[in-house]
């Protein structure tokens, strides 16, 4: 017989308080950039917001004093979901106080694209103020590690687990512990997330072809596969072999499993080396690289083969880490390119890593589990286990990854539908439907390189906005919510 048990609302709305704090600090080095740059209007816009959610965050964190610090899987996913809603509602105050967006939607729209690192915009051909952009590329930031992945390390101070908000956070099939404590692992994920920013900072910087707000602006939104725009040219802008390098090696490295580091670090090399999936990402990139590169070179009106490579390796690396940077029109390029671009948004980055989308190791884990069907089909009484590295899977993770890949292509098939809606052609609906749920941001056909989505009705900015917050948060979080078991019994 299930048991109906309310849910810990103090505990909720306190951490939920800590989040808002933190919003509240996060916008005060935009606010400083506003004074900085002279914009009188998106400054009080930012001191607005920056206040409000200062005020309300603290008066929450302070004085909400939870009965009890019980933590369950119910307060977890809803504290995760919620999180995200309300770090878009709040994120949104400044785009839509400034009167930079022309209505609250475009700026929640604006603020969704920029914590789940989406880096979309439906402003049209608008060019974003600074301070605005540095609002964007810090709500990048924020949202690639995963805002709530810092509170977690500060929850014991609360006297809080917060397992199980890792649980529904942590972009991937698992997350590892790399340490006794979650709270200790979350800290050094933080701490390995802020040298690459500073490294990157430091080597874009010594650019000669970046100014310092640039190479901040670039930085936050590769280091979080954001992919921002500091101008309306995108990385065009530069004409920069080693600007385009820089920023294509940071986003590997922003989309590789940041437990690697930790490896790394404490000299585990044989983890790093022997790891699968991080040798069929970089193989992912290599072969899609080289195909791309002699289909522009054969088939395009590129003039030579280094031009053809450094257009392409930039492009592929950009779709396949889901930051959606663009250094060319790659709509133009031959229909081959286009799909493995396509296909690629699919693919994304791996497990624990800022990047969105399917992640490579579900790909590899789905691919071997075709093989054993048709091998079984061949030797039908054989038993197969799915395999990775030479370790056998989890049936149940199997059978989780499988469930997971089965959802995503149905929401994936929904959403298209439900974009149709707009009667744009079939081009633009898939693509953008693809580019929503993988957190890329760019697509084909109208929206383009740059990732417009002004043609969209304030409806379907919105479905794309949840869209996005369910492709970030890996469909489960959001969908789980709305099933009546997970609210009917003690969990």
């Amino acid at each position: 017989m299930s048991v109906n048990v309310s849910l810990n609302y103090q505990l909720i709305i306190k951490i939920l308080g800590v989040i808002t704090l933190i919003l509240g600090i996060s916008m005060i080095p935009a606010l400083a950039c506003a004074w900085i740059y002279q914009e009188p209007d998106n400054f009080r816009a930012l001191l607005i917001s920056s206040a409000v959610t200062l005020l309300l965050g603290a008066a929450v964190a302070f004085f909400v004093r939870p009965a009890q610090s019980r933590f369950r899987a119910r307060e977890g996913y809803l504290v995760v979901a919620l999180c995200w809603i309300v770090a878009s509602l709040l994120g949104a105050l400044p785009y839509f106080l400034s009167d930079f967006t022309c209505s609250f939607i475009d700026g929640f729209f604006e603020s969704t694209a920029g914590f789940t690192t989406t880096g979309c915009t439906a402003i049209g051909e608008r060019i974003m103020p600074k301070s605005l952009m540095m609002w964007k590329a810090i709500s990048h930031w924020l949202g690639g590690m995963g805002i709530l992945v810092f509170v977690i390390s500060i929850l014991p101070a609360l006297g809080i687990n917060g397992q199980m908000i890792i649980r529904a956070e942590a972009p991937g099939p698992v997350l590892e512990k790399m340490t006794v404590r979650i709270s200790d692992s979350a800290k050094i994920l933080y701490l390995t997330y802020i040298s690459l920013t500073a490294l990157e900072f430091l080597l874009l910087w010594g650019s000669r072809s970046m100014t310092a707000f640039d190479a901040l602006i670039n930085t936050l939104g590769s280091i979080s596969s954001g992919g921002l725009f500091a101008h309306p040219d995108g990385v065009a802008y530069y004409d920069s072999v080693y600007v385009e390098i820089v920023i294509s090696v940071f986003t590997i490295l922003a989309a590789v499993n940041f437990i690697l580091y930790h490896y790394a670090v404490t000299r585990k090399w044989q983890y790093v080396l022997r790891d699968i999936e991080l040798r069929a990402f970089v193989l992912i990139i290599a072969a899609s690289v080289l195909l791309c590169t002699a289909a522009l070179y054969l088939l395009g009106d590129y003039p030579s083969l280094g031009k053809a490579l450094r257009d392409s390796f930039f492009q592929v690396v950009s779709v396949s880490t889901t930051s959606g940077y663009s250094s060319a029109d790659y709509t133009l390029w031959p229909s081959i390119c286009q799909a493995i671009l396509f296909t690629l948004m699919f693919v994304g980055g791996c497990a624990a890593s800022t990047s969105g989308s399917i992640k490579v190791i579900r790909i590899l884990v789905l691919f071997k589990l075709v093989w054993r069907g048709v091998y079984k089909r061949i030797h039908p009484r054989s038993v197969v286990a799915v395999k990775l590295g030479g370790k056998a899977v989890p049936a149940p993770i199997v059978s989780a990854i499988t469930v997971f890949i089965l959802m995503y292509m149905g929401l994936f098939l929904f959403s298209c539908l439900v974009l149709s809606l707009q009667n744009l052609d079939l081009e633009t609906t898939i693509s953008t439907s693809a580019a929503m749920l993988s957190n890329t941001g760019i697509a084909f056909g109208k929206v383009g390189a740059m990732g417009n989505y002004a043609m969209f009705s304030d409806p379907l900015k919105l479905y794309l906005s949840l869209l996005m917050i369910i492709g970030r948060l890996e469909l489960f979080t959001i969908v789980i919510l709305f099933t009546k078991s997970f609210w009917g019994r003690d969990r």
